[in-house]
């Protein structure tokens, strides 16, 4: 029997027994849902079937804000904030068709390529977000970052966990491959993520470099060719060259802070001729 006294109301019953069972929005909501419903004539079924909506919606909420913090993004960014126009090469519409995250289902990957400045990473956490709110668990790291954490777990002899916690993530992002070379040891070790997850989970690339530069940032053209043979077998691929989106804004902002400079007046000068010695000068 639950435990109580006879001497307790039944709010504070009833407040006891909704935290041992973890239903806070209930908790939270039950005494002002039940006021609306008398005032609306409202019956017990559909008055409890309200409360147990606000459960649902508010525990997906919470469920999704913690799938988020799990993934350690830099930032959290969505495509209502990303500016297609800037990048006219861009395929829209397959980034869009991506944001629905069947590519997650289906355990396929995608390669964002474009030089920098020119939203790679804003894509792969737009995509890393809806792929949170899609119920499917993301990591986010860079690709030094993530040979980083490899080599000091091999180190201290927890690689194998590192590894199986990698390839259980259904949507590994891995930013920035490409802008600091790795070494051998480092390079092997990204090859094995990647290869452990090919066809077992999904996972984002985004690089600064053509994918025949990448032996440049893997030192071994056998290598560089088994790892593009795993990540382009099933692959969409986000070709983002362009013009910096960064350097744009930020010019953007500097015009805007001081018109005067962005208006710089032109100086009319004339030009005389020195009957002796032939020089031009201008005044």
């Amino acid at each position: 029997m639950p435990t109580g006294t006879t001497g307790d109301t039944p709010q504070v019953l009833l407040a006891h027994h909704l935290k041992q069972l973890k239903l806070p929005t209930v908790l939270r909501e039950y005494d002002k849902v039940a006021r609306e419903c008398a005032r609306d004539g409202v019956d017990h079924p559909r008055y409890l079937l309200r409360l147990v909506e606000l459960e649902l919606i508010d525990r997906e909420r919470r469920m999704v804000e913690r799938r988020i913090k799990a993934a350690r993004f830099p930032a959290v960014k969505s495509f209502d904030t990303f500016d297609f126009t800037a990048i006219p090469g861009l395929n829209k519409m397959l980034v869009l068709e991506l944001a629905r995250c069947e590519f997650v289902l289906r355990r396929e990957n995608v390669i964002a390529l474009g030089n920098s400045g020119t939203g790679k990473t804003h894509v792969a956490l737009a995509l890393g977000l809806a792929a949170c709110q899609k119920g499917f668990t993301v990591t986010f790291t860079t690709a030094a970052s993530l040979v980083h954490q490899l080599m000091e777990a091999r180190d201290e002899r927890r690689l194998l966990k590192l590894q199986r916690d990698l390839q259980a993530v259904k949507l590994l992002i891995v930013d920035e491959l490409g802008y600091i070379p790795l070494s051998p040891t480092g390079a092997e070790l990204l090859f094995e993520v990647f290869s452990q997850r090919y066809e077992r989970g999904s996972t984002i690339v985004t690089s600064n470099l053509p994918f025949e530069d990448w032996t440049s940032v893997l030192g071994s053209e056998r290598l560089t060719g088994a790892l593009l043979d795993r990540l382009t077998h099933h692959v969409h691929i986000l070709t983002m060259n362009g013009d910096s989106y960064r350097l744009k804004q930020s010019s953007g902002r500097r015009r805007s802070s001081n018109p005067e400079q962005a208006a710089e007046p032109i100086r009319a000068t004339s030009e005389t001729v020195d009957p002796e010695t032939g020089e031009i000068s201008a005044s």
